[in-house]
C-alpha cells in the first residue's frame, strides 16, 4: 500500500494539472521596450525658449484649438470643445483637447518644459508637419501624459496615417487596423502627482523617442514615422480643466554615439 503522503502529493499534482487544462496558460503581459538609461540625443543650438511672461503670445505662437491663456507666468490650457449633439439649428460638436502651437522647425531635437495638472486629465506635446499629406492634419509623433501613465506615439505611420485613420469608424476593419497599429505606440505606467510641477524632457532623434520625467527615464519608442525629416510645428494639448505649461526650451540635437 502507498504511503498517505505519496497519495496526497499525487492528488495535488492531478488537481493542478486539471486546473491548467481547464483554465489554460496564464495570459502574458505585452512586452514593453526597455527605456535607455542614458540620453539618446545631445543638445546642439538652442532654437527657442519661452517663460510665458507676456500676453498675448506673439508669433511664432498661434492657437490651434481653443482655449489657452497666459496666467501667472504660465500657459494655461482649458478644454472648451466638448461633445455636443446637433440642436437648435447648430451642427454637432466633436470634443477636442485645447491646443496651442509654435512654429519651430526641427528634425532631431530635445524639448524641455514644465507642466502641472490642476483639473486636466491629459497633457501632451506633439510634432506636426502641415505640408505632409500622408497623415491626418500632418500629425507626426507625440508624448501624452496622464496622472497614471506616459505614452509615446508614432502618428505618421500609426493612428493618424491616412490608411489607418480611414478605418477608425469601420467595425469591419478593427482587426486590420490593430495590425497596422502594432508597435506604433507604447504606454508606460507612471504615477504623476497632480497639482505639482513636473519637468518633461523629450528627445527625438532618427526613428526613436525617449522621455524623462523629473530626471527619470520613463518611456521609449522606436518607430519609422518618428524619423519624418520635417517637423515644422510643435503643439501643446490639454484635455479637461485646467493644465499648465511653463519654461519651454527647444534645442536642435544629434544622436548620441556612432
Amino acid at each position: 500500500m502507498r504511503p498517505l503522503s505519496t497519495l496526497r502529493q499525487g492528488l495535488v499534482v492531478l488537481l493542478l494539472g486539471n486546473a491548467i487544462i481547464l483554465c489554460g496558460a496564464a495570459p502574458t503581459a505585452p512586452e514593453m521596450p526597455s527605456v535607455p538609461a542614458e540620453p539618446i540625443a545631445k543638445k546642439l543650438d538652442l532654437l527657442f525658449s519661452e517663460e510665458f511672461e507676456r500676453s498675448p503670445l506673439p508669433k511664432p505662437w498661434g492657437p490651434v484649438v481653443p482655449t489657452y491663456a497666459v496666467e501667472s507666468g504660465a500657459l494655461k490650457g482649458t478644454q472648451t470643445r466638448i461633445d455636443a449633439a446637433a440642436a437648435d439649428g447648430k451642427p454637432a460638436v466633436k470634443g477636442h483637447a485645447a491646443v496651442m502651437g509654435v512654429d519651430i522647425p526641427t528634425k532631431d531635437s530635445v524639448i524641455e518644459y514644465r507642466f502641472r495638472f490642476a483639473g486636466a486629465t491629459m497633457l501632451s506635446a506633439e510634432f506636426d508637419d502641415r505640408n505632409f499629406k500622408g497623415s491626418h492634419y500632418g500629425h507626426i509623433c507625440r508624448v501624452v501624459v496622464t496622472p497614471k501613465d506616459v505614452k509615446l506615439l508614432d502618428e505618421r505611420d500609426g493612428s493618424m496615417s491616412n490608411e489607418v485613420y480611414a478605418m477608425k469608424d469601420d467595425p469591419s476593419k478593427k482587426e486590420d487596423r490593430a495590425k497596422l497599429l502594432k508597435g506604433r505606440s507604447v504606454t508606460f505606467p507612471v504615477a504623476v502627482e497632480k497639482d505639482v510641477w513636473h519637468t518633461m524632457v523629450l528627445e527625438t532623434v532618427g526613428d526613436a523617442m525617449r522621455a524623462t520625467l523629473d530626471g527619470k527615464p520613463v518611456a521609449y519608442l522606436k518607430s519609422s514615422g518618428i524619423a519624418h525629416p520635417t517637423k515644422s510645428k510643435i503643439e501643446f494639448g490639454c484635455a479637461g480643466q485646467d493644465g499648465y505649461f511653463d519654461d519651454l526650451k527647444i534645442w536642435n540635437a544629434a544622436p548620441v554615439g556612432p
